[in-house]
């Protein structure tokens, strides 16, 4: 069982893991040992997501998600299958939490006066600086 909060828990069905070869250089063991791990969660079918926690985890996800509704996590970082394993549950972990949090909505507000008088102010003065910036008429 992955625990991502309190309330949120994906069981061991939903999740499946498959090992690779990692990418890059590696010594001797390079073309021998699958370490990379390839997590996949079935998000659209999980029965532990809200449909707004499955909205959020779709667009958070980007090209991680699949067409069929699944979360795809490659971790390759390290040479341990086991150290990545963990690297991969947690951040499948962290994903589903950051898509647990809905988002705050914004209020709109309007400018206070004081701020508009103190723009407009600033603004002529500027002007100002700017006009006075021209060709001297009239002395000779």
């Amino acid at each position: 069982m992955l625990h991502v909060s309190d309330d949120i828990k994906i069981q061991e069905w939903e999740l499946s893991e498959q090992f690779t070869r990692s990418q890059g250089p590696g010594g001797q063991n390079v073309n021998k040992v699958e370490t990379a791990v390839e997590l996949r969660f079935e998000a659209e079918r999980s029965p532990s997501l809200t449909d707004a926690v499955k909205r959020r985890l779709r667009r958070l996800s980007g090209r991680r998600w699949t067409s069929d509704g699944a979360v795809v996590i490659l971790c390759q970082d390290t040479r341990s299958q086991a150290r990545n394993r963990d690297i991969a549950r947690e951040r499948m972990a962290e994903l589903i939490r950051k898509a647990s949090v809905a988002p705050k909505r914004r209020i709109a507000t309007r400018p206070t006066l004081g701020s508009q008088k103190r723009r407009l102010k600033a603004k002529s003065i500027r002007g100002e600086v700017k006009s006075l910036r021209g060709k001297v008429e009239g002395e000779e």
